[in-house]
């Protein structure tokens, strides 16, 4: 595996079209503002990488990340700069959201508060039997700061994100799956192997298609239905001109693996 880059909390490493970014900030991977400075530097590096296809987002020691700095918020001065620290966070993860290359977050130990808020905004989650995922700021009489209070309902309905949300009770890996929080639950022991796998698999796909794809997933979100169905139609002819949709089908025809080269 070649390590591509290192800042202090953060380690960006490639092998293949896979890129696994790894956070580092024991014991917890508490979510300080240069943690997530260095996350958003290392999505920026990313985006411009032509040889990587899809992320790993993964945390280091016991956590995936246990949340905020909770001690950072003792030097906030004041309501506002406590505002402009939300919007800035919540400005990173759309980023995250809105990646034009999949992310696969593995979660194990605990996502609470912001760590949650980060898996959130990754596309696809993967975690272990016995992690806990949870928001639970409201014990602390406050709320998610980080966009929480919107994806959470996206993911798992508007009753149950309450019932997340009002009670602070977090949920376990297997809970995450059934209540449509995350994808797959694997024994803790499994779950890094299965995500690289899995991000593997996915980084085998035309970055072109990718692309679209996270685009038109998230397209409801800004527009509506139709909108949606008129992008949706633009972008099959568009890739069915590319230089990849003519080698997936040709692929297809000849019975081969596809060659993509994002083209």
């Amino acid at each position: 595996m070649e390590e591509d880059c290192m800042m202090k909390f953060v380690t960006v490493a490639k092998e293949g079209n896979a890129a696994f970014v790894k956070m580092e900030r024991p014991p917890a991977n508490a979510l300080s503002r240069q943690m997530i400075g260095e996350l958003s530097e290392a999505f920026e590096q990313l985006r411009g990488d032509q040889e990587t296809r899809a992320v790993l987002l993964y945390g280091e020691g016991r956590f995936f990340s246990a949340g905020a700095d909770i001690k950072e918020f003792t030097t906030v001065e004041n309501g506002s700069t406590f505002t402009k620290l939300a919007r800035a966070g919540q400005e990173v993860f759309e980023k995250i959201e809105h990646f034009p290359k999949p992310v696969v977050a593995a979660i194990h130990g605990a996502a609470l508060g912001g760590g949650l808020e980060l898996a959130m905004a990754c596309h696809i989650r993967l975690v272990s039997e016995n992690a806990k995922l949870g928001l639970p700021e409201l014990t602390l009489g406050l709320i998610p700061g980080f966009a929480g209070t919107q994806r959470l309902p996206r993911y798992v309905g508007t009753a149950k994100a309450a019932e997340m949300l009002f009670t602070g009770e977090p949920l376990t890996g297997k809970e995450a799956v059934e209540w449509g929080l995350a994808n797959h639950a694997y024994p803790e022991e499994q779950l890094l192997e299965k995500a690289k796998e899995m991000v593997g698999k996915i980084a085998r796909k035309s970055p072109l298609s990718l692309q679209a794809a996270i685009e038109l997933l998230y397209q409801c979100k800004e527009g509506n239905y139709g909108d949606a169905l008129v992008l949706e139609a633009k972008k099959f002819g568009e890739l069915f001109e590319s230089k990849d949709g003519k080698e997936g089908i040709n692929a297809f025809v000849e019975k081969r693996e596809p060659v993509f080269t994002g083209e």
